[in-house]
This record gives C-alpha cells, sequence and structure tokens, in this order.
C-alpha cells in the first residue's frame, strides 16, 4: 500500500497523541511536517522514501528533539490500565478454579457412609487436589510476566521517563505484589461464604475485580517510587 501524506499525517498526528503531545504542538509539526512532504513530492520524492519507512518513529525523534514529551508522572495511568490488564487473564483463570472448588464439580467419591474397615466415606474437595494449587502456582507465575511485560511495552509506548527504572523495580516487587492480590480474592471469597453461605459466589465477581485493582495498585505505586522527578527519555 503507497503511503500517501494525509496518511503520513494521520499516523504522525496518532503517534503524538500517544506520547502526550499539546495538540497545539502537534498541530504545528503536522503542518510542518506536511509542507516539508509536500516540497518532496515536487522534487520527485515519494512519502516513503522522504520519511524512511517509520513515520512513528519520525514522529517520536521530533517530539523527543523538541521537549514536547509531558511530565511523565502522568503515565501513572498508562501504568495501572496495563498493570490491570496483564492480570486480568490470571486473576479470571485462579477464580474458576475457585469455583470448581466451591462447586465441588470434580470432587473425587468414594460413596456415602461407612466402609468395610470403618473409615467415613463420602466427597473430597478438590482443593486439596494437587492440580488445584499447581494451577494457582501457574496462575501467579503468568500474573509475573504479563503484568511485567505489559507495563514495560506500556511505558516504552509512551517514551516514558524512567521506564527502565520501573522494569527493574517490578522484576523486584511483582513477586509480592502478585500473591498481595491473590490474598485480597482469597479474603474475598473466604468472606463471601461466612456472609452468603451457600450464595458465595456472588463474591466471585467481586474478586475477579479485586486482584487485578490489586496489582494496579501496586505497580503504580512502583512506578512513582521509581520515576525520576526530571522529566528524561532514558
Amino acid at each position: 500500500m503507497t503511503l500517501t501524506i494525509e496518511n503520513a499525517i494521520q499516523q504522525a498526528e496518532q503517534t503524538w497523541h500517544r506520547l502526550g503531545v499539546d495538540k497545539a504542538a502537534a498541530a504545528e509539526m503536522a503542518e510542518e511536517l506536511s509542507a516539508d512532504l509536500v516540497a518532496a513530492a515536487d522534487d520527485g520524492r515519494s512519502v516513503t522514501d522522504y520519511i524512511g519507512g517509520d513515520i512513528a518513529a519520525l514522529a517520536t525523534s521530533w517530539a523527543v528533539e523538541r521537549d514536547l514529551l509531558p511530565a511523565q508522572h502522568q503515565r501513572l495511568r498508562e501504568t495501572a490500565i496495563a498493570a490491570a490488564s496483564g492480570a486480568a487473564l490470571p486473576a479470571l483463570f485462579a477464580v474458576l478454579l475457585c469455583w470448581v472448588s466451591w462447586s465441588h464439580l470434580l470432587d473425587p467419591c468414594t460413596g456415602w457412609g461407612t466402609g468395610p474397615d470403618g473409615e467415613v466415606l463420602g466427597c473430597r474437595t478438590t482443593v486439596d487436589a494437587w492440580w488445584m494449587w499447581a494451577g494457582w502456582v501457574l496462575c501467579a507465575a503468568a500474573a509475573y510476566g504479563l503484568v511485567l511485560r505489559s507495563v514495560s511495552c506500556a511505558l516504552a509506548d509512551h517514551q516514558a521517563a524512567g521506564r527502565e527504572a520501573t522494569r527493574r523495580q517490578l522484576i523486584k516487587t511483582l513477586p509480592l505484589i502478585v500473591p498481595a492480590a491473590a490474598l485480597v480474592g482469597g479474603g474475598i471469597g473466604l468472606l463471601g461464604s461466612i456472609v452468603f453461605g451457600y450464595f458465595a459466589i456472588l463474591a466471585f465477581p467481586v474478586a475477579l475485580v479485586a486482584m487485578p485493582a490489586a496489582v494496579a495498585a501496586g505497580a503504580t505505586w512502583v512506578r512513582h517510587r521509581s520515576c525520576p522527578p526530571v522529566d528524561t527519555t532514558s
């Protein structure tokens, strides 16, 4: 697909919007880029040839060179959203495992009454099963990797200052944040079983929301602590 001047300007404006560049400054750069592209076309050069094939990289370099990136503490919102997004799927699987245990769907049963040796027969809850605990461990490991990747990509995508420092701190603190979030979800489930009894399933959606929210809060706190007070792009 041939890159036109209009498409190039649109992609550049999208990049500046993503980076948080002021609208007035973005409009001024768009006019300048449009004039450059028209002049290049008059000289017989294509848009792709003038830009070098990567309009996002060109737009980003312009914003960096002109010091137009916003104060980087405004990236706390992006950090929270990225962390919650990374934790959402592992939290869902963890809640599903809890539901399997709560519903006794896969409980191994030996029957009812008393066996020939006097042992009490019945159903053993799957919460005792090794695969249930292994599933929760895998959910925690997945949450660690997905949250770290999601936050790192979000900060890099916005050219956020101190992103490497934030990533290093997350590597150290996520092993604490993720289990803490799991405890929040487990506590909500336990409280739900006490308050609602048989209808404890009503607490499951609350736990599903609370766990990514707790991870987002922890990641945002790490970002706030690790982000330098000066605005840099390194």
